[in-house]
């Protein structure tokens, strides 16, 4: 059992692996839906805590300012990667989620991984490649899960 944080950019396949792992049963918090995300892309931090503090084996998923706040909460924070045009294009098709599809949000996309993907990825604990299939990254956190710490 643990606690984990998968983070990345826009179309890194956060959302789909957060699929994944709830399609196996694992109970999963994608912070993108359901106003865990306040305006200025924080998190409402009273109900981080609480959820943090009620559950200790839970993955969420999401990408905002204050998530440092809560890294060692978390016993693994996973980054989830993929080159920029993978990004763009999977924002670009994708249907359950607006974001991306307009040329100005493209380009916050690729000034996100330039500047923000660089954080991300000193905070992490782990990267896994989101170009894998969805399945091997779900294996590779539920393996994190049974290690605990």
């Amino acid at each position: 059992m643990a606690l984990i944080l998968v983070t990345g950019m826009s179309g890194a396949g956060k959302s789909t692996l957060l699929e994944e792992l709830a399609r196996r049963g694992k109970l999963t918090v994608d912070t993108d839906y359901d106003g865990w995300e306040l305006p200025g892309a924080l998190w409402d931090e009273p109900r981080m805590n609480e959820l943090l503090a009620r559950h200790d084996d839970v993955v969420v998923s999401g990408t905002v300012e204050n998530q440092g706040r809560f890294y060692d909460r978390f016993d693994h924070v996973v980054l989830l990667s993929a080159p920029v045009e993978i990004l763009i294009e999977r924002v670009a098709n994708r249907t359950n989620n607006p974001y991306g599809r307009s040329v100005a949000q493209q380009l916050q996309i690729r000034r996100h991984v330039l500047e923000v993907e660089p954080i991300l990825r000193r905070g992490a604990t782990l990267e896994l490649d989101g170009r894998l299939p969805v399945g091997e990254l779900a294996d590779a956190i539920e393996a994190l899960r049974g290690a605990g710490l």
